[in-house]
């Protein structure tokens, strides 16, 4: 809130270029949040479909946090006013990269009872089978 004080502050005594680097850091802010409740969201994706993988089987609750993680995902990077999308394909897939080691390691305290360890665990897995399949569930539909 108090950068928009500011920039009201900027723009009221003329200052255009403070006011334009101000903007630029409020998008900056605005972008980076984003891309955390997107990551945020991807390791519960991963999670459930890890333990979909690596168990060779699915319950009713992993399908519905897939589902919910997934939409929650389209919702989060969706730009409703502007249209568009905060981030690109490329950007979504490094997303999901970025968030598999996490979702690894909480998957090894789930899988069988937390019988494995997290290298264990993806030797029985297929890391790019199961990237593929979460990015298939949070494209945009004309990107998918």
């Amino acid at each position: 809130m108090e950068e928009l004080f500011s920039l009201k502050a900027l723009l009221i005594k003329g200052d255009i270029p403070g006011a334009l680097a101000l903007v630029e850091e409020l998008e900056e802010m605005s972008r980076d949040d984003k891309i955390n409740n997107v990551s945020s969201y991807a390791k519960i994706l991963l999670l459930h479909l890890i333990k979909q993988q690596a168990e060779n089987r699915t319950t009713r609750s992993w399908d519905i946090s897939i589902r919910n993680a997934a939409r929650a995902i389209q919702q989060k990077n969706k730009r409703r006013k502007a249209g568009g999308y905060y981030l690109s394909t490329d950007e979504l897939r490094l997303a999901l990269e970025e968030a598999y080691p996490e979702a690894i390691d909480a998957a090894s305290l789930e899988v069988a009872e937390g019988r494995y360890e997290p290298d264990e665990l993806e030797k029985m897995i297929k890391p790019s089978e199961l990237l593929d399949r979460a990015f298939s569930l949070i494209a945009p539909p004309d990107q998918n």
